[in-house]
C-alpha cells in the first residue's frame, strides 16, 4: 500500500507539472525594454509583443526600464523569477557592449539569459538635422572633420548600438566630436527633430520614417545594398567608405532557467510573428533584416551573443569607453 501510494503521489507531482507547462502563460508577460519609448527597440518589441499576444493567448505588455545603456533593464530581468512572465528585449548595447563598459555589470550575457530568438537585425545609418549644411555624406565627412570640435551626436547612451556605431565612424575619421547621451535613441531623436544635436548613427528601424518625411537628412546607409525602403539615401561604399559597416539587432530573452518548454513556447510565437505577412511587412517597411529559419533557434542567438561579445569587446576596450 505504502509503495502504491508513494507511485501515485509522484504520478500526481508528473501531471500537475505537465498541467502547469501546457497551460503556460495563464496571466499576461511583461517584455522589458530597456530603453525609452520610440526607439529602435522599443518599436521592435511592440511589433512583436502584438503579434505574441495573440498567438500566446495572453497579453504582452511592455515596460520600458530605462539606464545605462541598456543595463538597468537587462539586470531588472536576469533577477527576475524564471518562469517565462518577464522577459527581455536585449540588443548589441545591453547583451554585448556592456560587457565592456561596465566594470559593476550585475550579469553576463552569455550565461545568466536563456535565449529565445533574434528577432530583427536593423542596418545603421547616419542621419544629420535638417539645417545641417551638407548634401551628402562627403560633405558631412568634411565638414564634420573641420568642425568636429563644435559638433555633437545624440545616442541612446553610452554602449548603445548607436553610440557603438558612432564610435566607429569616429575612429575611421579620426574624430571626436562631442557625445550626447539620452536613455533611449527615441529621445536622442526627438533632439534631433528640434535640432538640438548634429547627428545620430541609428538603427534604421527608427531613423526610416522621419527620412522618409524629410524631416531630417539621411546620409549614408553602413551596409553594402541600399535599403529599398529609402532608395535615395546612398551605401557607405558608394559614398567612399566602404569600411564603414555596422548593423544592430535586437533579440528576446528570459531569465536563467526558464524551463525549457517555455522556452519553446515563446519561441514559436516568435516564430509565428516573423512567419506573419502584416507583422513581417511592418518590419521590413522600416529596413529591419529578418533571420533565416535556422537564425531563429534559441541556439543560433546563444552563439551569436559570444561571437558579438567576442567581436566588440576589444574594440571598444581598445576606445577606452568605461562608466562606473
Amino acid at each position: 500500500m505504502m509503495r502504491a501510494l508513494y507511485t501515485l503521489t509522484v504520478t500526481l507531482c508528473f501531471v500537475a507539472a505537465a498541467q502547469a507547462q501546457a497551460t503556460y502563460p495563464t496571466r499576461p508577460i511583461t517584455m522589458v525594454v530597456p530603453f525609452a519609448p520610440g526607439g529602435t527597440t522599443d518599436v521592435v518589441a511592440r511589433i512583436m509583443g502584438d503579434h505574441m499576444s495573440r498567438t500566446l493567448g495572453q497579453q504582452v505588455v511592455i515596460e520600458n526600464v530605462t539606464g545605462a545603456g541598456g543595463t538597468v533593464g537587462a539586470t531588472r530581468v536576469v533577477k527576475a523569477a524564471p518562469d517565462g512572465y518577464v522577459l527581455l528585449m536585449g540588443n548589441l548595447g545591453s547583451q554585448v557592449a556592456s560587457v565592456a563598459i561596465y566594470p559593476k555589470l550585475a550579469y553576463d550575457p552569455r550565461t545568466d539569459f536563456e535565449p529565445i530568438m533574434n528577432t530583427a537585425g536593423t542596418p545603421m545609418l547616419v542621419v544629420a538635422k535638417k539645417d545641417l549644411p551638407v548634401n551628402d555624406f562627403k560633405e558631412f565627412v568634411a565638414y564634420l572633420k573641420a568642425n568636429a570640435a563644435k559638433m555633437n551626436y545624440g545616442t541612446g547612451g553610452v554602449g548603445a548600438t548607436s553610440h557603438l556605431t558612432c564610435l566607429f565612424l569616429d575612429a575611421l575619421l579620426g574624430v571626436k566630436p562631442q557625445h550626447v547621451p539620452f536613455r533611449g535613441s527615441g529621445p536622442a531623436l526627438n533632439a534631433l527633430l528640434g535640432g538640438h544635436i548634429d547627428y545620430v548613427c541609428d538603427q534604421s528601424v527608427g531613423v526610416v520614417p522621419p527620412i522618409q518625411a524629410k524631416e531630417v537628412k539621411g546620409l549614408v546607409t553602413a551596409v553594402k545594398e541600399r535599403l529599398p525602403v529609402i532608395p535615395d539615401v546612398p551605401t557607405s561604399a558608394e559614398q567612399g567608405l566602404p569600411e564603414f559597416q555596422a548593423t544592430g539587432w535586437n533579440a528576446l530573452f528570459a531569465p536563467k532557467g526558464t524551463p525549457k518548454e517555455v522556452v519553446e513556447t515563446l519561441n514559436a510565437a516568435a516564430r509565428a510573428a516573423l512567419k506573419d505577412e502584416t507583422t513581417r511587412k511592418r518590419l521590413l517597411d522600416l529596413g529591419a533584416e529578418l533571420p533565416d529559419d535556422a537564425g531563429q533557434a534559441p541556439e543560433a542567438l546563444a552563439g551569436f551573443v559570444r561571437s558579438e561579445v567576442d567581436k566588440w569587446v576589444p574594440v571598444i576596450k581598445n576606445a577606452g569607453v568605461t562608466a562606473q
